[in-house]
């Protein structure tokens, strides 16, 4: 039976980890948390990591590795809430901070990076823009992955910008020069704002100020930026800055890629209703895996799962089984954690990957849309 519609677009393809997953092991893969807002910051992250560094060195991870993430620790709370490096025996291979919280701090010295958290972090960065609007303007704000975060200043027409308060014969002209006025700068932001949407591909714009002005934006926009609109409580800062609505606007996009997740999954369920382009479960995911049959892997991120399967050299090399990938010609043919080899299969094919619920998700919490069936 044919499928009926095309895989939602919202998956995370990453050819920078492919190529970092298929450089030789043993990798060394640290999350760790690092909050700033908490009192003694610093020393705190210090203590979470020689606990992590402990159980590293026990695993046998090597001093060299190990000193490097030493010199990370110390200020990364300064640049978000986790710091997450992978490394092999020839060093760091990537360093990242980032905002979100990990499940748990997690070392690992295996054969394979642990990457599911870095892939999360990815499909949670939705790009979107926040615009701070009154009667004279806007600020604009981009924010993306890929790129430096963005800020422009829109609008700022002409005089009068305040409707007549008393009476008198040149009142309804000036209170329509205002509007007016009101009009033309809603006009300029909208513009600005549609530039800077399809600049980076925005899917959500989060708006806040005057009412009346979000009204004439709202009015003023491009159809399809329109529809990306989500109203939320602040307005224009005196410093120029978003702080005030961060919160927020965390929430609306957080919203964004929840809704993206159960547009896939939906997906998900008409294929393997259909006997058609999915698998459902561990053993055929691997098996799928192994013909590059997959468009988008689907992998729940459970850091205590400690599952395996065999992998050998090629991404393609994976089973349940050891001699079933020494019979693929794999040399050496090797053991790893059952979501790393995973994802390494289905970057290594060109596969997108979405982390789903543990709950309500495929079974055993491994599935995949198909490239055919």
């Amino acid at each position: 039976m044919e499928s009926a519609g095309t895989t939602p677009a919202v998956a995370v393809h990453a050819p920078d980890l492919a190529e970092l997953a298929a450089q030789r092991g043993p990798f060394l893969t640290v999350y760790l948390a690092t909050e700033g807002e908490v009192e003694n910051a610093a020393q705190r992250t210090e203590l979470r990591w020689k606990q992590v560094r402990d159980d590293l060195a026990e695993a046998g991870a090597d001093d060299h590795l190990l000193a490097a993430v030493d010199a990370l620790v110390p200020d990364a709370h300064h640049h978000g809430r986790c710091l997450c490096v992978v490394a092999n025996t020839s060093g760091a291979l990537h360093v990242e901070h980032n905002d979100e919280l990990p499940k748990r701090d997690l070392g690992r010295w295996a054969p394979l990076p642990s990457l599911v958290p870095l892939l999360e972090w990815r499909q949670l960065g939705v790009p979107h823009v926040v615009v701070l609007i009154d009667r004279q303007g806007a600020d604009l704000f981009a924010f993306r992955r890929e790129g430096p975060d963005l800020r422009a200043e829109s609008g700022g027409g002409a005089d009068p910008l305040h409707k007549a308060e008393a009476g008198g014969w040149s009142q309804k002209r000036y209170q329509q020069r205002a509007e007016n006025t009101w009009e033309k700068n809603a006009d300029a932001v909208a513009a600005d704002l549609a530039k800077l949407v399809d600049r980076i591909n925005a899917r959500v714009v989060a708006v806040a100020g005057d009412v009346r002005a979000v009204q004439l934006l709202r009015e003023a926009l491009r159809r399809d930026v329109a529809d990306m609109l989500v109203e939320v409580e602040g307005g224009r800062a005196v410093d120029g800055s978003v702080d005030a609505v961060s919160d927020d606007v965390v929430r609306a996009v957080a919203t964004v890629a929840a809704r993206d997740t159960v547009a896939l999954l939906e997906k998900f369920r008409e294929e393997i209703g259909q006997g058609d382009r999915a698998s459902d479960g561990v053993a055929r995911t691997v098996e799928a895996l192994s013909r590059a049959q997959v468009e988008v892997l689907l992998v729940a991120d459970d850091p205590d799962d400690e599952r395996t399967v065999w992998f050998g050299p090629e991404p393609t090399m994976l089973g349940l089984a050891a001699d079933e990938v020494a019979g693929m010609g794999a040399n050496p043919v090797q053991q790893g954690r059952l979501a790393d080899v995973l994802v390494r299969a289905a970057l290594g094919t060109g596969a997108a990957v979405r982390v789903v619920p543990g709950h309500g998700g495929p079974r055993e919490g491994v599935g995949a849309i198909l490239r055919w069936s």
